[in-house]
């Protein structure tokens, strides 16, 4: 069966209109090819769906159904076009972002989603949290089209911007001896017990503060290790030792921990927004791309 969608637009016309010159006025076409097109149309199905005369059309319960049908099926085609114009415009689709348990602390990241979510609300967005190294191999493969993690080494096929340096600060509970202190260097930490990262966990943090450690010949005594920077705060909370974590960890809020900046201008975190160098970003990409990077605080 050879059906086009023209031979459906054709039907219609001729259908509301009862009459095959309206009708080809209204297609902007001329009668004769016109009632040559519904007689093919007729002969492709099988039916009869008008029944002429002289001086009048009249559509045959064979029509009445199918024009139901008909219409059905160009309001198909007409939303499905609308979708797929308004996926490649950026205004549907999908959005897959990886980000890091301290992504939400950082005000740009934040601020970004929710003014991509009021420009664009028909895109649903798939936030899916993993450390840095966890988002590595769904961005290489193509399972998240964005990642927002800590700076780390890339694999060739991946690249990124920075967003944000932030002050790495000293944690303490509000009893210990330096929680008074408005800033102190990080030498002050080097025989206190330290509350760690796993090395086994996968986030960055745990590589960019032990580097900073021992670029001040710093070996910390390491008594506990967690996996998540907020049972690190928990810990410190109870007083079971001090660590360092990012500034906008301190949104977290917790009564018992004191923050201290450290004096060396080295302690600095970054974070960065890290996509595919060899897949084409899509209109979705592209524009939180560059909401993120307009809200940068470099």
């Amino acid at each position: 069966m050879n059906i086009e969608l023209r031979h459906l637009r054709y039907f219609v016309a001729v259908a509301e209109e009862l009459h095959f010159g309206r009708a080809a006025q209204r297609l902007n076409i001329s009668q004769p090819p016109l009632s040559q097109q519904i007689l093919q149309l007729e002969q492709e199905i099988g039916a009869q769906l008008f029944t002429r005369t002289n001086r009048s059309v009249q559509i045959t319960p064979a029509g009445q159904l199918f024009l139901q049908d008909a219409r059905a099926i160009l309001l198909q085609v007409e939303q499905a076009a609308s979708r797929a114009a308004r996926v490649h415009s950026g205004q549907e689709g999908e959005l897959r972002i990886g980000f890091t348990s301290s992504a939400p602390f950082t005000g740009l990241v934040s601020d970004a989603l929710y003014q991509f979510r009021q420009r664009w609300p028909e895109v649903h967005i798939s936030m899916q949290e993993n450390n840095t190294r966890q988002q590595l191999a769904p961005l290489h493969e193509g399972r998240l089209d964005l990642g927002v993690m800590r700076n780390t080494p890339l694999p060739s096929d991946l690249q990124h911007r920075v967003l944000l340096r932030e002050p790495l600060c000293a944690l303490v509970h509000w009893a210990h001896p330096l929680a008074d202190a408005e800033s102190i260097s990080i030498q002050a930490l080097a025989n206190e017990p330290f509350v760690f990262f796993d090395p086994q966990g996968g986030t960055a943090l745990y590589g960019e503060t032990l580097a900073l450690l021992h670029r001040y010949q710093i070996k910390p005594f390491i008594t506990q290790e967690v996996g998540e920077a907020m049972t690190i705060l928990g810990l410190v909370a109870t007083g079971l030792g001090v660590s360092i974590l990012p500034a906008s960890f301190r949104r977290a809020r917790l009564a018992d921990v004191v923050w201290i900046p450290l004096q060396e201008h080295d302690a600095i975190s970054e974070v960065w927004l890290v996509w595919s160098a060899t897949r084409e970003p899509s209109a979705q990409m592209h524009n939180m791309m560059q909401l993120m990077l307009l809200n940068a605080e470099i």
